[in-house]
């Protein structure tokens, strides 16, 4: 790719009030939408049709760039139901956002802010008319790039020091970002699944106590446990397992998050450690499983292109069955490092890396893909009947059927 590979696409006449900037050198010129400003990140590239605010509140996109694949996007608004950060009012982790198509008036019922207004209050920049797929395949045939995206109404940019700002980015790699986006408070949760036409509901029975270490976890996971008659106590990410453990979990909940799992790793990993000589249950997530990973001797990886998506197929040696998953994740767990006692549960048919792990002969077991996703898949959903299953287990009581 050079500077004339992507220019603006035909429908624009204005002038250039947006950049990406790729460490290589590559300046792709467009439109701005969202926040004025600068921001330097990872830029990874995304396949899903649906759920673009969702994907834009995700914390474990903190430090990257989104470019959507389908060319449409904020053509049905915002809304405060479809947010995922716990705190409804802090930035995502998200940097910013690319788009194939400009951004036009809701159109559609539950909308409650224009696109284009809520980017800017979540201080996201935004870039579009650009070829998408370019640098889709830019992306693919290259890796995960780090760049800087900036946004000029003027349309004044000083290249060269975009350049060298982007170029000297040291990217994600060795990088804890789990700090900037960790609950700093431990509190409960107890919203339950979405309903047509009546919103969120509240949990009315509490038959079992999980405790979720929050790297970053998203509304709806939390949602899903409450949907299981769970009561949700969410820590930080910092807090130690004797602390944890005095709470009395039925079971222990690693969530989704951003970053380099072994930079995390260095103050996390001895209290998963800790908590798996308990014998409480303990199901993992994304960043999570990564965690997981790491505590019982495993490595992780940085992935090529990553995997960012709701259309993944993925396989549950378990059951034999190929599921469709959303995914979002640029590192990975080392498949190869796995110990004797750990089993690969699940694995991507993509490309083969590892997607699940369980200990043999432990409650414990962990996923990298997103079996919450919403919009998305449900296709995993089973995942959290599973471990409630193990914690129904321990206490003797009837186990729940993992299809509904």
């Amino acid at each position: 790719m050079t500077e004339k590979t992507l220019q603006p696409a035909a429908w624009s006449d204005q002038i250039t009030t947006a950049v990406l900037v790729l460490a290589d050198g590559t300046v792709i010129e467009g439109q701005g939408a969202g926040a004025v400003g600068e921001a330097e990140a990872e830029v990874c590239f995304n396949t899903a049709i649906t759920g673009y605010q969702e994907i834009l509140t995700d914390p474990s996109y903190a430090g990257q760039i989104v470019n959507f694949t389908f060319p449409h996007i904020g053509n049905v608004g915002a809304n405060t139901e479809d947010i995922e950060t716990l705190d409804m009012d802090r930035r995502s982790g998200v940097v910013g956002a690319i788009f194939k198509m400009p951004v036009t008036n809701p159109s559609n019922y539950r909308s409650g802010d224009h696109f284009n207004d809520w980017l800017k209050a979540r201080n996201i920049i935004a870039l579009f008319d650009i070829d998408t797929r370019a640098l889709t395949a830019h992306i693919r045939e290259t890796g995960l790039a780090n760049a800087v995206i900036a946004h000029n109404p003027q349309g004044e940019f000083d290249l060269p020091a975009l350049k060298a700002r982007a170029a000297e980015w040291g990217g994600l790699e060795g990088k804890d970002l789990v700090p900037d986006v960790t609950s700093n408070d431990r509190h409960d949760w107890s919203q339950s699944n979405w309903q047509w036409d009546k919103g969120y509901r509240e949990s009315e029975k509490a038959a079992h106590h999980i405790v979720a270490l929050d790297f970053g976890v998203k509304r709806n996971i939390l949602r899903l446990f409450a949907g299981l008659e769970c009561k949700v106590t969410v820590v930080p990410a910092t807090t130690k397992a004797e602390d944890i453990l005095a709470l009395q979990p039925d079971g222990i909940f690693l969530s989704n998050g951003p970053g380099d799992p072994a930079a995390t790793g260095t103050y996390v990993v001895p209290e998963i450690q800790a908590l798996l000589e308990n014998g409480v249950p303990v199901f993992g997530i994304c960043l999570g499983h990564q965690m997981l990973a790491l505590a019982l001797g495993a490595k992780t990886l940085k992935m090529h292109q990553g995997h960012h998506g709701a259309n993944h197929p993925v396989k549950d040696h378990t059951t034999n069955k190929v599921e469709i998953v959303s995914m979002n994740h640029g590192f990975a767990v080392d498949g190869e490092s796995l110990p004797q006692n750990v089993e690969e549960t699940h694995v991507s048919l993509f490309d083969g890396t590892n997607c699940g792990l369980r200990v043999v002969g432990k409650p414990v077991f962990s996923v990298q893909h997103h079996p919450e996703a919403s919009p998305g898949p449900q296709d995993s959903h089973y995942l959290f009947r599973r471990f409630i299953n193990l914690i129904r287990e321990q206490k003797g009581q009837n186990l729940l059927s993992e299809q509904v």
